[in-house]
């Protein structure tokens, strides 16, 4: 899960690593999201505890936290209203087991960032927390601009701004996931069970026909009218690729 020339490597301004803070009594858990983020050239730091999350964030000083909700001590709200309190903006990427609505809604209005549930891909949490630190100032990326392109096609994954040859296209959340997952992954197959692992987190019980309707969706916006991007891969996925 190294950085690509689409996902170029993100440092703080300054050019040193950025530092991420992972809280969660679940060491398997710990050591795989460190492994990932350290893979991406961040450096950090691991809390098992609410406590011990709070004594972190003020010796580390993270740019961006990923905050478990269930803790055997101070649960991750309680942590991030401190943190809060104490004035302290980090953005936090809350990391839980619970996926009603409500308890997403509670998480962000306490002041969180973000909100993945578990299951989870890795790949998915870098992600997150790369947008939360761009979009927070304090990473700078120094392989250019995050614009990814596949022939005329070009996406933004700053401003979510997406165009084909020159024709702005508006896109809703899950479609423009779904796309720059695919131009992430440019002309190479990606099946229907990683995009609902990538784009939906397994939040549609793994049923591919939600797939299906979105590529449609997407092919609608980006491919009529025009010589087509997106192509099916019958019985194993689907790819992107520009016009030979």
């Amino acid at each position: 899960m190294t950085a690509t020339a689409a996902s170029p490597a993100l440092t703080r301004p300054d050019g040193s690593a950025l530092r991420v803070l992972v809280v969660d009594d679940e060491q398997m858990l710990t050591d795989l999201l460190s492994m990932a983020l350290r893979m991406e050239g961040w450096d950090v730091q691991t809390a098992a505890s609410g406590l011990q999350a709070l004594q972190a964030a003020r010796d580390f000083a993270p740019d961006a936290m990923v905050l478990d909700v269930m803790m055997p001590d101070l649960d991750g709200m309680a942590v991030l209203q401190r943190l809060r309190h104490s004035g302290n903006d980090v953005p936090v990427l809350f990391l839980t087991a619970k996926d009603a609505v409500s308890d997403r809604v509670a998480g962000l209005t306490a002041g969180g960032d973000d909100y993945v549930t578990k299951p989870f891909s890795l790949e998915e949490v870098v992600a997150r927390l790369r947008g939360l630190m761009r979009r927070a100032g304090t990473a700078f990326a120094g392989g250019g601009e995050p614009i990814l392109h596949v022939g005329d096609l070009s996406l933004n994954e700053d401003s979510h701004e997406v165009s084909r040859a020159g024709t702005s296209i508006d896109l809703t959340a899950t479609e423009f996931e779904l796309l720059r997952y695919l131009m992430r992954n440019q002309r190479r197959v990606v099946s229907k069970a990683q995009i609902l692992d990538r784009v939906w987190n397994y939040d549609f019980g793994g049923r591919s026909s939600v797939v299906e309707l979105y590529i449609s969706y997407l092919r609608k916006k980006i491919d009529s009218g025009r010589e087509p991007l997106i192509h099916t891969v019958r019985g194993v996925g689907y790819m992107i690729k520009a016009p030979q």
